[in-house]
C-alpha cells in the first residue's frame, strides 16, 4: 500500500524536474555562460555598490534614493534566483532541480519581477512629483508615505504571485518532468501537466495585463507629464538634461518590460517563435535590467556619482 501511494504521488507531482537549458544550443552552453556570468558579476558589483553608498550615507536617506535602494535589492534577488542554477546547467551539466526547489524558484522569479515593476512605478511617481510638484515634494513623499509605498510594492507581489503556487500544486504531471528552459517559470511548468491548464493561463494573463500592464500605463503617463513639464522649462540646458535623464530611464524600462511581455505572450500565442529565441529573451529581462539600473539610476545621479568617485579615490 505504501509503495502504491508513493508511486501515485510521484506520478501526480514528480520528485524532480530536469531543466534543459537553451533548447537547440546545448553544444554552445559552455560559451554562452561566459557573457551571462560576466553580466551577473557586473550586476552584483553595481547594485552592491549602490546599496553600500545609500545605506552608509545618511544624507541620501531620501525617497528617491530609498526607492533606488529597493530597486537594487530586487535586482540582486532577481538575477541571483536564476543565474547560479543556470551557470551550473551550462558549466557543470547539473540539470536536475527538486520539485519544491522549482516551485520556490518560480515563486521568487515572479514575485520579485512584480515587485520591481511596482518599484519602477514608484520611482516614476517620485520623478513626477519632484519635477511637476516640487514645492509639495516633502509633504507628498514624507518618510511615512515612502515606507508605505515600499511595503505595498513587496506585499502586492506576494499576493498576486502566491496563487501561481496553488495553481501548479493542483496539476497532475503523469511523469512529465523535462522543462525546456534555464529556470522554472509558471507557464513553463504548467505546460507539462496532463490536465487542463486553462485556470493557469487565464490567471497569468490577468496578472500580466491588469497588474504589470497597469504599471506600464501609469509609468507612461508619469513620464508623459514629466516631458510636458520639461518642454515648458525656460532653459535649453535644463531641457536637454531632463530629456537625457528621462530618455535613459525610458530605455531601461523598455528593456525590462518588452522581453518580459514577449516571454509571457510567447507561451500563449507564439508557437512559431524558435525556442532558443524565447529562452534567451526570457533570461535577458531578468539579467540586463540589473546590469543597467545601477548605471542609469545610480551613476547617472550626481550625488551618487560623486560619492562613488570619492569612495574609489579615497581608497587609492
Amino acid at each position: 500500500m505504501l509503495s502504491a501511494s508513493v508511486t501515485n504521488d510521484t506520478a501526480f507531482h514528480p520528485s524532480t524536474f530536469i531543466l534543459l537549458g537553451i533548447p537547440g544550443m546545448q553544444d554552445q552552453h559552455v560559451w554562452a555562460a561566459i557573457p551571462f556570468c560576466s553580466m551577473y558579476i557586473f550586476a552584483l558589483v553595481g547594485n552592491g555598490t549602490i546599496l553600500y553608498i545609500i545605506m552608509t550615507d545618511r544624507t541620501l536617506h531620501e525617497p528617491m534614493y530609498l526607492f533606488l535602494c529597493l530597486l537594487s535589492i530586487t535586482d540582486l534577488i532577481l538575477c541571483s534566483t536564476t543565474l547560479p542554477k543556470m551557470l551550473t546547467i551550462f558549466w557543470l551539466r547539473s540539470h536536475i532541480i527538486s520539485y519544491h526547489g522549482c516551485l520556490t524558484q518560480m515563486f521568487f522569479v515572479h514575485t520579485v519581477f512584480a515587485t520591481e515593476s511596482a518599484v519602477l512605478l514608484a520611482m516614476a511617481f517620485d520623478c513626477y512629483v519632484a519635477i511637476c510638484r516640487p514645492l509639495h515634494y516633502t509633504s507628498i513623499l514624507n518618510a511615512t508615505v515612502t515606507g508605505k509605498i515600499g511595503l505595498a510594492c513587496v506585499v502586492r507581489g506576494l499576493l498576486f504571485v502566491f496563487p501561481f503556487v496553488i495553481l501548479i500544486e493542483r496539476l497532475p504531471f503523469c511523469g512529465h518532468h523535462i522543462i525546456p528552459h534555464t529556470y522554472c517559470e509558471h507557464m513553463g511548468i504548467a505546460k507539462l501537466a496532463c490536465a487542463s491548464i486553462k485556470p493557469n493561463t487565464i490567471y497569468s494573463l490577468t496578472v500580466a495585463l491588469s497588474v504589470t500592464g497597469m504599471d506600464v500605463v501609469l509609468i507612461t503617463t508619469s513620464y508623459g507629464l514629466i516631458l510636458w513639464a520639461v518642454l515648458h522649462l525656460p532653459s535649453k540646458d535644463a531641457q536637454f538634461g531632463a530629456f537625457s535623464t528621462c530618455g535613459a530611464h525610458i530605455c531601461v524600462i523598455l528593456v525590462f518590460y518588452v522581453p518580459a511581455f514577449f516571454s509571457f505572450f510567447t507561451h500563449r500565442f507564439g508557437h512559431q517563435v524558435p525556442p532558443h529565441v524565447h529562452i534567451v529573451l526570457a533570461n535577458l529581462y531578468l539579467l540586463v535590467p540589473p546590469v543597467l539600473n545601477p548605471l542609469v539610476y545610480g551613476i547617472n545621479t550626481k550625488q551618487i556619482r560623486l560619492r562613488i568617485f570619492g569612495f574609489f579615490m579615497g581608497r587609492r
